[in-house]
């Protein structure tokens, strides 16, 4: 009996380890996509010879996603990561996304994977990083952040609230926007990358002018005369 339910237990498909070998997304802006995958534990045959699965093709991947908001964080190739097996043919849930009937008699089959997670990987080079001290968005080429009207009668906005927001570019931080509003006193550190303030429009201020302790609103002139003679220096 032991024997019996033994044998009838090994053909059971939960989950196991995989690498992906190929992905159909690379990171674009796109529904989510397919990976080829090879299991990683090797079929024993009752002499003991380890015998090697073949490659899994058309398997979907999991993506954090809900209706429209979704991480686009696609797996690539090498990742290793764990695969889950559903108990009943879906070939047909994966074409048409409906409720159908099973599309084979299969049960337990490896056709039938879907791709979860990587959980094998080394320490990333770009990544949104939580823990204590807050939140952390690295990144060795460019982090854009996008909010787009599509509904001219709603509201959409992209909202970043914390205590103190730090932004560090090592070559160049742009703003794109037809107006830009800043909510707060504006002022300019003395860090490292202090420097010379440049306008290339003109500039309206509902209150006074300062520079280096000269009022532009109130200062006087010395060695006024009259005629065609010029002033002197701002008092």
């Amino acid at each position: 009996m032991n024997f019996i339910i033994r044998s009838a237990l090994s053909g059971l498909r939960t989950s196991m380890p995989v690498k992906v070998i190929s992905v159909t997304n690379a990171g674009d802006l796109s529904a989510i996509g397919y990976v080829d995958v090879q299991p990683l534990v090797s079929a024993v045959d009752g002499n003991g010879i380890a015998w090697a699965h073949g490659i899994i093709h058309n398997v979907p991947y999991m993506r954090i996603q809900g209706g429209s908001n979704g991480i686009i964080l696609d797996p690539v190739a090498g990742d290793i990561g764990l695969a889950s097996v559903c108990d009943r043919d879906i070939s047909t849930v994966k074409n048409t996304g409906k409720v159908s009937a099973p599309g084979s008699n299969r049960k337990n089959d490896m056709s039938d994977m879907v791709y979860l997670m990587t959980i094998i990987g080394a320490a990333p080079t770009q990544y949104v990083q939580f823990n204590g001290a807050g939140i952390t968005i690295h990144s060795p080429n460019t982090v854009a952040i996008t909010a787009q009207n599509i509904n001219a009668t709603a509201t959409t906005k992209a909202t970043i609230t914390a205590p103190n927001v730090e932004v560090d570019a090592s070559t160049a931080c742009t703003i794109n926007a037809p107006s830009i509003v800043l909510n707060g006193a504006v002022s300019q550190g003395a860090g490292s990358f202090g420097g010379n303030a440049t306008l290339g429009g003109s500039l309206t201020v509902t209150g006074d002018v300062t520079a280096q302790g000269t009022s532009l609103h109130t200062h006087k002139h010395s060695g006024v005369t009259t005629g065609s003679g010029q002033t002197g220096a701002p008092v």
